[in-house]
């Protein structure tokens, strides 16, 4: 095992996670009418020096892109179903598709929607599917509240009297990736996942359906640079291990059970070189076969459950 380059360890502050309510069957309302149609209109000829021949054209205001964790569309069964659950923000509609065949956790979505007093909208399957932001919806999506953002000072504390265990990922770009490794590492037990502001994906459409109502249960922190946060982590005691083919270690051979914080590569380029020089260790996963690398999101379910493993 590679020998700690940070050694100074500190207590942090504890934080709570909740649960929510219980589903019960129930039925689908018709459907409720949509908003009002309204227009603008532009300025009156003439008026106005923007009107007048040969007058610059005022500019255009600025767009800013998407800021915060995201996560306002989730789209799936499942994970509508985890976020009604969940209780943890408040969800602002659900839309059905019509004519979608019985099933149960069709009735347990109705019933907690309707227990929460969330309203809910049917639509046709045409239109549903011009809603839908995702390959397989599953004729249910629902809009919600933005996930709250936590600091690291947030994940640092322990869970349920239990060591940290943290996930971060280094440039992460494809949303299936990122939504597999929330859905494992929140069966493995993670207790926070750190994420990179920029050049990397955030909470899409895409990834609440692949995280199958993981974010729901997942504190995530937003942090403007990686090997800045690799530091903060470490001065509070974490040890942190970068996963990467080329390790210098076996990650099965490391100890795990201590605060600890996985750090995995983008698609392809694996860890960038900053991140890399900053981790305590950067372990590789035994490959037995011929392939030589997993991707991302199976480099970290494995990764994960040897962490839970060793902590069993």
């Amino acid at each position: 095992m590679a020998n700690q380059r940070r050694g100074s360890k500190r207590s942090a502050a504890p934080a709570s996670r909740g649960a929510g309510p219980s589903g019960r069957r129930g039925t689908a309302p018709a459907s409720a009418r949509g908003a009002g149609r309204g227009s603008a209109k532009g300025a009156s000829r003439g008026k106005g020096p923007a009107a007048r021949r040969g007058s610059a054209p005022a500019a255009a205001p600025r767009r800013s892109g998407p800021k915060g964790l995201g996560g306002e569309r989730v789209e799936g069964r499942q994970a509508v179903r985890e976020l009604l659950l969940a209780g943890r923000r408040r969800t602002r509609e659900v839309v059905l598709a019509a004519g979608m065949e019985h099933a149960d956790i069709l009735d347990d979505i109705v019933a907690l929607a309707q227990e929460l007093k969330v309203p809910i909208r049917e639509v046709s399957k045409s239109k549903f599917d011009a809603m839908a932001r995702t390959e397989a919806p599953q004729g249910v999506l629902a809009e919600a509240a933005r996930l709250p953002e936590h600091s690291l000072d947030d994940l640092l504390a322990p869970v349920d009297g239990g060591a940290p265990f943290l996930l971060a990922v280094d440039g992460v770009t494809d949303p299936g990736n990122l939504g597999a490794l929330l859905r494992t590492a929140e069966c493995a037990g993670v207790t926070g996942v750190v994420l990179p502001r920029h050049r990397a994906v955030h909470v899409t459409p895409t990834v609440t359906k692949t995280a199958a109502g993981a974010i729901e249960f997942l504190p995530m922190a937003l942090v403007g640079g990686l090997p800045s946060a690799i530091t903060q982590l470490q001065q509070a005691g974490v040890w942190v291990v970068g996963l990467d083919e080329r390790g210098e270690d076996r990650l099965d051979a490391l100890d795990l059970t201590q605060p600890v914080c996985l750090v995995l590569g983008a698609e392809g380029s694996g860890l960038s070189r900053l991140v890399r020089q900053r981790c305590d260790a950067v372990a590789g996963i035994p490959l037995r076969g011929r392939l030589n690398s997993l991707n991302v999101s199976a480099a970290g379910a494995v990764a994960c459950f040897e962490v839970a493993r060793q902590r069993t």
